[in-house]
C-alpha cells in the first residue's frame, strides 16, 4: 500500500474521530455564542476532511489496478462516514438558526418594554455576528480555493513524473542500442585487422615465390 495514502488515511481517521466527538459535545451546548463557535469549528474540520478525501482519491488512482480497487472501496466508506458527519453538523446549524430566530422574535415581542439602549445593543450584536459569519465564509472559500490549487499541482506533478519515467526508459533503450553498436563495430574492426594481416602474408609469400622463380631461371 502507498505510504502517502496511509499518511492521508491516518490524518483523516484522527480528524473524523475528533469531529464526531465535537459534534456530540456541541449538541449539548446551550449558550448561543459558544454553540455558534463550535459549529464554525466543525464546518472548518469538515472542509479539511474533504481535502483529505480528495488527496486519498488522487493517490489511490495513481497506483496499480489491484491496489487501487482496494483503496477506492475503503475510500467509499470514508466518504459515507463524512456524509453522515455533514448531516449531523447541518442539523446542529439548523437548530441553532431556529433558536436564534426565536430569540429575535421574542426580542421583537418585548421591544415595547425594552429600552432604546437594549435594542441598540441587540442590533449591534446581531450585526457583529453577521459580519463574523461573512468573514468566516470568505476565509473558508479562500482555503478551499488554495486546496483545489494544491490538488491540481499534485496532479500535474504526477503526470510529469510519469513523463520522466517514460523518458528514462527510452534513454535506457538507446544506451543499450549504442552498446550493441559499439560491440559490432569493435568486432568488425578486429576482423578487418585480422584480414589485413592475412592479406599481407599472402602478398609476401607471392613476392618470395616470384623472386625464387626468377632466381632459379637466371641461375640455370
Amino acid at each position: 500500500m502507498s505510504e502517502v495514502f496511509e499518511g492521508y488515511e491516518r490524518q483523516y481517521c484522527e480528524l473524523s474521530t475528533n469531529l464526531s466527538r465535537k459534534c456530540g459535545a456541541a449538541a449539548s451546548v446551550i449558550d448561543g455564542d459558544q454553540k455558534h463557535k463550535e459549529i464554525i469549528e466543525l464546518q472548518s474540520g469538515l472542509d479539511e476532511a474533504d481535502v483529505l478525501i480528495r488527496k486519498m482519491d488522487l493517490e489511490a488512482r495513481s497506483l496499480q489496478p489491484s491496489v487501487k480497487a482496494m483503496l477506492l472501496a475503503k475510500l467509499r466508506e470514508y466518504k459515507s462516514d463524512l456524509t453522515k458527519l455533514k448531516r449531523e453538523v447541518k442539523k446542529l446549524a439548523s437548530a441553532k438558526s431556529t433558536a436564534h430566530e426565536e430569540l429575535l422574535e421574542s426580542g421583537m415581542a418585548n421591544a415595547h418594554m425594552a429600552s432604546a439602549g437594549q435594542r441598540e445593543r441587540l442590533e449591534m450584536s446581531t450585526e457583529r455576528l453577521n459580519q463574523s459569519s461573512e468573514r468566516i465564509k470568505e476565509s473558508r472559500r479562500a482555503v478551499f480555493e488554495t486546496e483545489e490549487l494544491g490538488v491540481s499541482i499534485l496532479q500535474d506533478l504526477h503526470q510529469q513524473r510519469e513523463t520522466l519515467l517514460n523518458s528514462h526508459a527510452k534513454l535506457h533503450g538507446v544506451d543499450d542500442a549504442i552498446d550493441k553498436s559499439k560491440k559490432v563495430l569493435t568486432s568488425m574492426s578486429r576482423r578487418m585487422s585480422k584480414n589485413k594481416w592475412i592479406l599481407g602474408s599472402v602478398i609476401g609469400a607471392l613476392v618470395l615465390a616470384i623472386i625464387f622463380i626468377l632466381w632459379f631461371k637466371l641461375t640455370h
